[in-house]
């Protein structure tokens, strides 16, 4: 935040809009490095470049009320704690941390709670290393935003892997581990290993997955490439295959252009050659990458670099989720026109799906039923494992864009899962 006005291009805009991307940026998280700067964003669209959109602060993210506040505060060089008060205010009442990621997700130790890791289904654990906690540059649309903006309370951070190997021991029907953050490939390779090879060496039965969260590929393609420690991260990638695990890396690719130069090329290559797998997911995401054409290309990019496209979200119910937010009814006829345009090796990502308290749940299409028009509804992934896969039905809503705006279809009062879920959330 405070380099913003030393980005030349940055530099060059009004006055009163440089104002108001600053008074964003002290709310929301904003970082950025050259590569982003020089190599993915075409200045000469901005501000509708969809790079750019993708990194840096925007007016029209925060209520036009808050905005006038904070630029207020800020024109008259108002004191650090009145205007932290008032950031800090605005902050929480973006819904930071949603989908019971704080109430319903934390695991428990001996009776304590494990504040850097997440367990909300069977096979997966979520794990955050706390040096992991940043990333190279971060998305405007993040749900993951408040790790990045000093709510300390708010934020899942681990110092040690000690406690993920014996919370593993404890559940064998763990067979995921997820290294999360922020982006964990910020480390370097020698603190990452003090994650890694944990897990190794401990020869845990149920384990067979190590997948890492990361932009890098995007963002900072360099980390597997020619940064110092670049081979000793890829050693580090053949050893964990070498013990017979799938290692995956979860990568985020939001639009074409981020695969489009020879540096991130070049990483896949690197990355692939270890025997890790490359899957891509991204969120739909309105002024970035809410078009059919964008996604082919996306997928089309990917399968071509070697890479599994996994999965295309829903903008979550966080953050500046207005700003960012595409219905649902839209989403699903990007989702499918554009799938109709690629091949079937680029039809392996699924979507539209929405991360939400139950579980993962995806618009599958539009049905007309007793002469109205629904939602169909499946549950990929679900708190509880008897829900994986089962089918439902919403009442049709062109301007629903998640799934607690949605109402059953048929005179239901509550969808299958809503009475478990508050017995859960009561225990």
């Amino acid at each position: 935040m405070r380099d913003l006005e030393t980005i030349p291009q940055i530099a060059a805009l009004p006055a009163e809009i440089r104002l108001q991307l600053s008074a964003v940026a002290r709310v929301l998280p904003f970082r950025v490095n050259r590569y982003v700067l020089e190599e993915l964003i075409d200045w000469s669209r901005v501000p509708d470049d969809p790079i750019y959109q993708l990194t840096f602060p925007q007016p029209g993210m925060l209520d036009p009320a808050d905005l006038q506040i904070v630029t207020d505060l800020l024109r008259v060089g108002a004191p650090g704690n009145e205007l932290e008060a008032v950031v800090r205010r605005i902050q929480r009442g973006l819904n930071p941390h949603p989908a019971g990621q704080i109430t319903l997700n934390v695991p428990t130790l001996g009776g304590q709670a494990v504040r850097g890791m997440q367990h909300k289904y069977r096979e997966t654990v979520l794990f955050f290393p706390a040096q992991g906690q940043t990333c190279h540059a971060y998305c405007t649309y993040c749900f993951r935003w408040p790790q990045f903006v000093g709510l300390d309370d708010l934020k899942f951070a681990a110092r040690e892997s000690e406690q993920l190997v014996e919370y593993l021991r404890r559940h064998p029907e763990v067979t995921d581990v997820l290294i999360t953050g922020g982006d964990p490939l910020v480390m370097r390779t020698a603190a990452l290993r003090r994650t890694i090879e944990p897990l190794l060496a401990a020869r845990l039965p149920g384990l067979t997955n190590i997948r890492i969260g990361t932009k890098a590929l995007a963002y900072w393609p360099y980390r597997f490439t020619t940064d110092p420690d670049a081979d000793d991260l890829l050693r580090l990638f053949d050893e964990v295959t070498a013990q017979g695990m799938q290692l995956a890396l979860m990568a985020h690719a939001s639009h074409p252009r981020e695969f489009a130069t020879t540096a991130a090329a070049s990483a896949i290559r690197r990355v692939r050659s270890t025997g890790a797998v490359v899957r891509c997911q991204a969120p739909l995401i309105r002024r970035v990458n809410d078009d059919a054409q964008v996604w082919a290309d996306l997928w089309r990019a990917q399968v071509r670099l070697g890479a599994v496209p996994y999965y295309m979200f829903v903008e979550r119910d966080t953050g500046p989720k207005e700003y960012f937010k595409v219905p649902l009814a839209r989403a699903l006829a990007i989702y499918s026109d554009a799938q109709r345009q690629v091949s079937g090796l680029c039809r392996t990502a699924r979507g539209p799906s929405m991360s939400a308290t139950p579980g993962k749940v995806v618009v599958d299409g539009v049905l007309e039923v007793g002469g109205k028009q629904c939602f169909s509804l499946r549950m990929l992934q679900g708190r509880d494992p008897a829900w994986v896969g089962r089918t439902f039905l919403a009442e049709y809503d062109e301007r629903a864009a998640w799934l607690d705006e949605l109402r059953p279809a048929g005179g239901e009062p509550e969808f299958f899962f809503q009475r478990p879920l508050r017995d859960l959330q009561r225990r």
